[in-house]
């Protein structure tokens, strides 16, 4: 089975609510192909000589695929740009840059390609399953970039005050979405650890140089060294633990209210977790309208009905809820809010037919629609039990870049 054989193999549209009523923002909309948004953000920025404040975008769209969203830029030009990956097209003005609550929902089409006849009758029964019931709205790998081959991420050290492990964790842990650069540079820390004259002079001038270098000055304030990571990595790293923590949460509560039968394990940021089939009526009323708190030390469920799952899930990682906060720096928080448990895809339709590109095999064309947050890689996991592709992993859809 394969799956993004073509970039229009995965297409992306971005649906947003924000109006283009007049003002000083130019809103555009933005169609790529094989180009990620950050790369492509970039080439408009050389192309009109623009800085990077004037610019802001909703969401990270896939870079193998072929997608469309919407960009602003504080005082840009009214006409279009059109390159060899990308096109821009004025669409008016806005009275401010567009941000992540924008976006409503992002339309799929998705072409799965190489299926046996017993893989597409997987497929669309599981297609039928999801129409029924739903998905599990957990958060996919493109969440758990940051997550190194240790497993252990980097926020959980620095949650607990281990600023150093956090440090080591950050710069120095191998991860396989490293570049042979990367991973060289990596090693060195690795291997000098400590000993930060040495270090210094081994590695190339880089953010990760400038750190040891102030620790060759401060040896041991670990704790500064890791605030000197730029804060929107930092971040990230946040996001991802936070996510994990809530996917364990939501995997806990599965396995309460389904049966076994009615779970199949697949693997999301290096743990198994249940995805169910069918729901019965009663389940599926429990669980439909249910939104899980993020989870942080601002949380309070005491009497809640969560209080229990939440604690349980924390214990495992070693963690208390009041211990889901950074105590420095201040400029970096985990996020509060809620996630629904389930997401039902709307507009599901599916067609197959036989593959183009490969002889007597059949292909699966998925269309679909999903609110803001939700991940299309899921319902791919769910309807084939595809292990994606490295290249696949962006960071998440809500990831804005401010004005």
């Amino acid at each position: 089975m394969k799956l993004k054989r073509l970039p229009a193999d995965f297409q992306v549209e971005e649906q947003i609510s924000l109006d283009a009523r007049g003002g000083p923002f130019a809103l555009y909309r933005l169609t790529k192909e094989s180009l990620g948004t950050p790369e492509a953000i970039d080439a408009i920025l050389a192309h009109w000589n623009l800085s990077r404040g004037q610019v802001s975008y909703a969401g990270l769209k896939d870079k193998h695929a072929h997608t469309t969203q919407f960009v602003t830029i504080r005082g840009g030009p009214r006409h279009n740009l059109s390159e060899t990956h990308l096109e821009l097209v004025h669409v008016g003005w806005t009275s401010r840059p567009i941000e992540a609550r924008d976006i409503v929902a992002n339309r799929f089409t998705i072409v799965l390609r190489d299926l046996s006849a017993e893989a597409l009758a997987r497929a669309t029964t599981a297609l039928e399953e999801i129409a029924a019931s739903g998905l599990a709205n957990y958060f996919d790998e493109q969440r758990f970039g940051s997550l190194g081959e240790s497993g252990e991420f980097i926020a959980r050290p620095w949650c607990l005050g281990d600023y150093e492990r956090a440090l080591w964790l950050a710069l120095a842990e191998p991860n396989v979405h490293d570049r042979p650069h990367d991973r060289e540079q990596k090693k060195l820390l690795r291997d000098n650890w400590g000993d930060w004259p040495r270090t210094k002079a081994l590695l190339d001038r880089s953010h990760r140089r400038s750190i040891v270098t102030y620790l060759a000055d401060k040896p041991g304030d670990f704790r500064r060294a890791l605030a000197l990571v730029r804060q929107d990595l930092r971040s990230i790293w946040l996001a991802a633990f936070q996510s994990h923590i809530w996917n364990q949460i939501l995997a806990e509560l599965l396995r309460v209210v389904c049966r076994p039968e009615q779970l199949a394990s697949e693997s999301i940021g290096g743990r198994e977790i249940p995805f169910f089939r069918r729901l019965d009526p009663a389940q599926r009323d429990e669980l439909a309208g249910l939104r899980l708190p993020l989870p942080s030390a601002r949380l309070h469920l005491e009497g809640s009905p969560f209080e229990s799952l939440y604690q349980r899930v924390l214990a495992a990682e070693g963690l208390e809820l009041r211990q889901m906060r950074l105590k420095y720096p201040r400029d970096t928080f985990f996020s509060k809010g809620e996630r629904p448990a389930i997401m039902q895809p709307a507009e599901l339709a599916s067609e197959a037919e036989a593959d183009d590109l490969y002889p007597r095999r059949q292909k699966l064309t998925i269309r679909f629609t999903l609110p803001r947050g939700a991940y299309a890689t899921i319902l791919v996991k769910r309807a084939t039990g595809l292990v994606l592709p490295e290249e696949t992993v962006e960071e998440a859809e809500e990831t804005s870049t401010p004005a």
